[in-house]
Protein backbone atom coordinates (compact mmCIF):
# COMPACT_ATOMS: atom_id res chain seq x y z
CA UNK A 1 0.00 0.00 0.00
CA UNK A 2 1.36 3.41 -0.99
CA UNK A 3 2.06 5.87 1.82
CA UNK A 4 1.80 9.57 1.01
CA UNK A 5 3.67 11.63 3.59
CA UNK A 6 3.81 15.43 3.76
CA UNK A 7 7.06 16.76 5.21
CA UNK A 8 5.91 19.96 6.82
CA UNK A 9 6.92 22.81 9.08
CA UNK A 10 5.91 26.43 8.51
CA UNK A 11 9.28 27.54 9.87
CA UNK A 12 12.08 27.68 7.31
CA UNK A 13 15.56 26.26 7.81
CA UNK A 14 14.54 23.29 9.97
CA UNK A 15 15.60 20.54 7.57
CA UNK A 16 12.44 19.85 5.55
CA UNK A 17 14.13 19.57 2.17
CA UNK A 18 17.17 17.83 3.63
CA UNK A 19 14.80 15.29 5.19
CA UNK A 20 12.79 14.87 1.99
CA UNK A 21 15.90 14.19 -0.09
CA UNK A 22 17.75 11.95 2.31
CA UNK A 23 14.79 10.02 3.71
CA UNK A 24 13.58 9.34 0.16
CA UNK A 25 17.07 8.21 -0.89
CA UNK A 26 17.31 5.93 2.14
CA UNK A 27 13.93 4.38 1.33
CA UNK A 28 15.04 3.91 -2.28
CA UNK A 29 18.21 2.01 -1.35
CA UNK A 30 15.98 -0.20 0.81
CA UNK A 31 14.23 -1.12 -2.47
CA UNK A 32 11.13 0.95 -1.75
CA UNK A 33 10.16 2.77 -4.94
CA UNK A 34 9.88 6.39 -3.84
CA UNK A 35 8.65 9.63 -5.40
CA UNK A 36 9.46 13.11 -4.12
CA UNK A 37 6.93 15.83 -4.94
CA UNK A 38 8.91 19.07 -4.78
CA UNK A 39 6.06 21.32 -3.67
CA UNK A 40 8.21 24.29 -2.69
CA UNK A 41 8.57 27.06 -5.33
CA UNK A 42 12.24 27.40 -4.33
CA UNK A 43 12.83 24.01 -5.96
CA UNK A 44 15.64 23.05 -3.60
CA UNK A 45 14.74 19.36 -3.56
CA UNK A 46 15.07 19.31 -7.35
CA UNK A 47 18.47 21.00 -7.50
CA UNK A 48 19.58 19.09 -4.40
CA UNK A 49 19.22 15.89 -6.41
CA UNK A 50 21.34 17.26 -9.24
CA UNK A 51 18.58 18.28 -11.67
CA UNK A 52 19.26 21.18 -14.04
CA UNK A 53 16.34 23.68 -14.01
CA UNK A 54 16.83 24.31 -17.72
CA UNK A 55 16.19 20.64 -18.47
CA UNK A 56 12.82 20.36 -16.72
CA UNK A 57 11.57 23.90 -17.43
CA UNK A 58 7.95 23.70 -18.55
CA UNK A 59 7.53 20.21 -17.13
CA UNK A 60 7.19 20.60 -13.38
CA UNK A 61 4.67 19.85 -10.65
CA UNK A 62 3.12 23.25 -11.43
CA UNK A 63 2.12 22.14 -14.95
CA UNK A 64 0.70 18.92 -13.51
CA UNK A 65 -1.20 20.79 -10.79
CA UNK A 66 -2.95 23.18 -13.21
CA UNK A 67 -3.73 20.42 -15.69
CA UNK A 68 -1.30 21.33 -18.47
CA UNK A 69 0.49 17.97 -18.17
CA UNK A 70 -0.07 14.61 -16.52
CA UNK A 71 2.08 13.84 -13.50
CA UNK A 72 3.71 10.97 -15.40
CA UNK A 73 5.00 13.47 -17.95
CA UNK A 74 6.95 15.56 -15.45
CA UNK A 75 8.68 12.82 -13.45
CA UNK A 76 12.48 12.79 -13.53
CA UNK A 77 14.88 9.98 -12.72
CA UNK A 78 17.68 10.39 -10.20
CA UNK A 79 20.96 8.57 -9.65
CA UNK A 80 19.12 5.97 -7.58
CA UNK A 81 17.05 3.47 -9.61
CA UNK A 82 14.08 3.52 -7.20
CA UNK A 83 13.98 7.28 -6.62
CA UNK A 84 12.02 9.72 -8.79
CA UNK A 85 11.10 13.37 -8.40
CA UNK A 86 8.41 15.70 -9.70
CA UNK A 87 10.50 18.91 -9.90
CA UNK A 88 9.47 22.44 -9.07
CA UNK A 89 10.39 25.99 -9.98
CA UNK A 90 9.24 29.53 -9.21
CA UNK A 91 6.11 29.13 -11.36
CA UNK A 92 4.61 27.17 -8.47
CA UNK A 93 4.48 30.35 -6.39
CA UNK A 94 1.75 31.65 -8.71
CA UNK A 95 -0.42 28.58 -8.20
CA UNK A 96 -1.83 29.85 -4.91
CA UNK A 97 -3.23 32.91 -6.72
CA UNK A 98 -4.40 30.99 -9.78
CA UNK A 99 -6.23 28.36 -7.74
CA UNK A 100 -8.14 30.76 -5.50
CA UNK A 101 -11.28 30.69 -7.65
CA UNK A 102 -10.97 27.03 -8.64
CA UNK A 103 -13.58 24.54 -7.53
CA UNK A 104 -12.26 22.15 -4.84
CA UNK A 105 -8.93 23.95 -4.94
CA UNK A 106 -7.74 22.17 -1.76
CA UNK A 107 -7.94 18.81 -3.57
CA UNK A 108 -5.86 19.72 -6.64
CA UNK A 109 -2.72 17.89 -5.55
CA UNK A 110 -4.68 14.89 -4.31
CA UNK A 111 -6.29 14.53 -7.74
CA UNK A 112 -2.96 15.09 -9.47
CA UNK A 113 -1.13 12.27 -7.70
CA UNK A 114 -4.04 9.81 -7.68
CA UNK A 115 -2.87 8.16 -10.91
CA UNK A 116 0.54 7.38 -9.38
CA UNK A 117 -0.48 6.09 -5.95
CA UNK A 118 -0.18 2.46 -7.01
CA UNK A 119 3.19 2.95 -8.72
CA UNK A 120 5.24 3.71 -5.59
CA UNK A 121 5.72 2.46 -2.06
CA UNK A 122 6.23 6.02 -0.77
CA UNK A 123 5.37 9.49 -2.02
CA UNK A 124 7.04 12.26 0.01
CA UNK A 125 5.80 15.83 -0.41
CA UNK A 126 8.37 18.53 0.37
CA UNK A 127 6.16 21.41 1.54
CA UNK A 128 6.94 25.14 1.44
CA UNK A 129 7.71 26.98 4.72
CA UNK A 130 4.20 28.37 5.11
CA UNK A 131 0.66 27.31 5.93
CA UNK A 132 -0.88 28.58 2.69
CA UNK A 133 -2.87 26.85 -0.05
CA UNK A 134 0.06 24.74 -1.24
CA UNK A 135 0.57 23.27 2.22
CA UNK A 136 -3.18 22.73 2.64
CA UNK A 137 -3.15 20.83 -0.67
CA UNK A 138 -0.26 18.70 0.55
CA UNK A 139 -2.00 17.81 3.81
CA UNK A 140 -5.27 17.06 2.03
CA UNK A 141 -3.44 14.70 -0.36
CA UNK A 142 -1.46 12.89 2.35
CA UNK A 143 -2.05 9.89 4.56
CA UNK A 144 0.21 11.36 7.24
CA UNK A 145 2.59 14.20 7.97
CA UNK A 146 6.15 14.23 9.28
CA UNK A 147 7.49 17.26 11.13
CA UNK A 148 11.24 18.00 11.07
CA UNK A 149 11.85 20.00 14.22
CA UNK A 150 15.03 21.93 14.85
CA UNK A 151 16.25 21.63 18.41
CA UNK A 152 15.77 25.25 19.43
CA UNK A 153 13.25 27.23 21.47
CA UNK A 154 11.37 29.04 18.68
CA UNK A 155 10.74 25.76 16.88
CA UNK A 156 8.49 24.69 19.75
CA UNK A 157 6.36 27.82 19.40
CA UNK A 158 5.72 27.12 15.72
CA UNK A 159 4.74 23.54 16.46
CA UNK A 160 1.57 24.52 18.30
CA UNK A 161 0.43 26.65 15.35
CA UNK A 162 1.11 23.76 12.99
CA UNK A 163 -0.94 21.40 15.15
CA UNK A 164 -3.89 23.80 15.02
CA UNK A 165 -3.73 23.91 11.23
CA UNK A 166 -3.59 20.13 11.03
CA UNK A 167 -6.69 19.84 13.24
CA UNK A 168 -8.59 22.14 10.88
CA UNK A 169 -7.53 20.02 7.90
CA UNK A 170 -8.66 16.87 9.71
CA UNK A 171 -12.04 18.40 10.51
CA UNK A 172 -12.80 19.84 7.10
CA UNK A 173 -10.76 18.13 4.38
CA UNK A 174 -8.92 14.98 5.41
CA UNK A 175 -10.28 13.16 8.48
CA UNK A 176 -7.87 10.24 7.94
CA UNK A 177 -4.76 12.44 8.20
CA UNK A 178 -2.50 11.32 11.04
CA UNK A 179 0.86 12.26 12.43
CA UNK A 180 3.72 10.13 11.12
CA UNK A 181 6.08 11.51 13.70
CA UNK A 182 8.34 14.35 14.78
CA UNK A 183 11.94 14.16 13.62
CA UNK A 184 14.44 16.14 15.66
CA UNK A 185 17.04 17.76 13.40
CA UNK A 186 20.24 19.80 13.69
CA UNK A 187 20.87 18.32 17.12
CA UNK A 188 24.07 19.36 18.87
CA UNK A 189 24.74 17.26 21.96
CA UNK A 190 27.13 19.93 23.27
CA UNK A 191 24.28 22.45 23.45
CA UNK A 192 22.27 22.41 26.69
CA UNK A 193 19.27 24.10 25.02
CA UNK A 194 19.16 21.39 22.34
CA UNK A 195 19.05 18.76 25.08
CA UNK A 196 16.26 20.60 26.87
CA UNK A 197 14.21 20.91 23.68
CA UNK A 198 14.70 17.20 22.96
CA UNK A 199 13.60 16.24 26.48
CA UNK A 200 10.55 18.52 26.32
CA UNK A 201 9.42 17.24 22.91
CA UNK A 202 9.87 13.60 23.93
CA UNK A 203 8.01 14.18 27.20
CA UNK A 204 5.09 15.89 25.47
CA UNK A 205 4.76 13.78 22.30
CA UNK A 206 6.13 10.47 23.56
CA UNK A 207 5.98 7.72 20.96
CA UNK A 208 5.31 10.20 18.14
CA UNK A 209 8.96 11.26 18.20
CA UNK A 210 11.37 9.26 16.05
CA UNK A 211 14.00 7.47 18.12
CA UNK A 212 16.65 8.56 15.64
CA UNK A 213 17.86 12.15 15.98
CA UNK A 214 19.52 13.95 13.06
CA UNK A 215 22.74 15.64 14.20
CA UNK A 216 24.42 18.70 12.80
CA UNK A 217 26.75 17.26 10.20
CA UNK A 218 29.10 18.92 7.71
CA UNK A 219 28.67 16.20 5.08
CA UNK A 220 24.90 16.57 5.29
CA UNK A 221 25.26 20.29 4.59
CA UNK A 222 27.71 19.78 1.73
CA UNK A 223 25.81 17.09 -0.18
CA UNK A 224 23.16 19.35 -1.85
CA UNK A 225 25.86 21.51 -3.44
CA UNK A 226 27.07 18.36 -5.21
CA UNK A 227 23.54 17.44 -6.30
CA UNK A 228 23.50 14.24 -4.28
CA UNK A 229 21.77 12.76 -1.26
CA UNK A 230 24.28 12.33 1.54
CA UNK A 231 24.42 8.54 1.17
CA UNK A 232 25.86 8.97 -2.33
CA UNK A 233 28.19 11.72 -1.13
CA UNK A 234 29.54 10.04 2.01
CA UNK A 235 27.66 6.93 3.08
CA UNK A 236 29.71 6.55 6.26
CA UNK A 237 28.92 10.03 7.57
CA UNK A 238 26.70 10.51 10.61
CA UNK A 239 24.12 12.27 8.46
CA UNK A 240 23.86 9.31 6.10
CA UNK A 241 23.68 6.72 8.86
CA UNK A 242 20.99 8.57 10.80
CA UNK A 243 18.71 9.02 7.78
CA UNK A 244 19.11 5.33 6.97
CA UNK A 245 18.04 4.66 10.55
CA UNK A 246 14.97 6.92 10.15
CA UNK A 247 14.01 5.02 6.98
CA UNK A 248 14.32 1.75 8.89
CA UNK A 249 12.01 3.07 11.64
CA UNK A 250 9.48 4.21 9.06
CA UNK A 251 9.45 0.91 7.16
CA UNK A 252 9.14 -1.14 10.34
CA UNK A 253 6.27 1.04 11.56
CA UNK A 254 4.37 0.55 8.30
CA UNK A 255 5.01 -3.19 8.21
CA UNK A 256 3.59 -3.48 11.73
CA UNK A 257 0.64 -1.31 10.72
CA UNK A 258 -0.09 -3.50 7.68
CA UNK A 259 0.13 -6.64 9.79
CA UNK A 260 -2.25 -5.21 12.38
CA UNK A 261 -4.71 -4.12 9.67
CA UNK A 262 -4.63 -7.50 7.97
CA UNK A 263 -5.05 -9.28 11.30
CA UNK A 264 -8.09 -7.17 12.13
CA UNK A 265 -9.72 -7.72 8.74
CA UNK A 266 -9.12 -11.46 8.68
CA UNK A 267 -10.30 -12.10 12.23
CA UNK A 268 -13.48 -10.16 11.50
CA UNK A 269 -14.20 -12.16 8.35
CA UNK A 270 -13.25 -15.62 9.59
CA UNK A 271 -14.17 -17.63 12.64
CA UNK A 272 -10.77 -19.28 12.61
CA UNK A 273 -8.11 -17.82 14.87
CA UNK A 274 -5.37 -18.76 12.42
CA UNK A 275 -4.28 -15.66 10.53
CA UNK A 276 -2.02 -15.88 7.50
CA UNK A 277 1.02 -13.64 7.43
CA UNK A 278 0.22 -10.60 5.24
CA UNK A 279 2.08 -10.27 1.98
CA UNK A 280 3.38 -6.86 0.96
CA UNK A 281 3.25 -6.61 -2.82
CA UNK A 282 5.59 -4.47 -4.88
CA UNK A 283 3.78 -1.84 -6.97
CA UNK A 284 3.67 -2.26 -10.75
CA UNK A 285 6.43 -0.56 -12.77
CA UNK A 286 6.16 3.05 -13.92
CA UNK A 287 4.78 3.77 -17.38
CA UNK A 288 7.46 3.73 -20.07
CA UNK A 289 7.40 7.49 -20.66
CA UNK A 290 7.97 8.18 -16.95
CA UNK A 291 11.29 6.31 -17.04
CA UNK A 292 12.96 8.67 -19.49
CA UNK A 293 16.00 10.31 -17.92
CA UNK A 294 15.79 14.11 -17.69
CA UNK A 295 19.39 14.38 -18.80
Amino acid sequence: MTKVIAIINQKGGVGKTTTAINLAASLAVAERKTLIIDFDPQGNASTGLGLDPEVYRGATIYQALVGQKRLEEVLCKTELPDLYIAPSDTNLSGAEVELVNELAREHKLKNTISSMRDKFHYILIDCPPSLGLLTINALTASDSYLVPLQCEYFALEGLSQLQSTVQLIQQALNPALRQEGILLTMYDSRNNLAKQVRDEVEAHFGGSVFKTVIPRNVRLSEAPSHGKPVLLYDIESKGSLTYLSVAKELIQKHIKGNQAANFSIQTTQMDSQIVEKPIIHSPPPLPHHAEVSPS
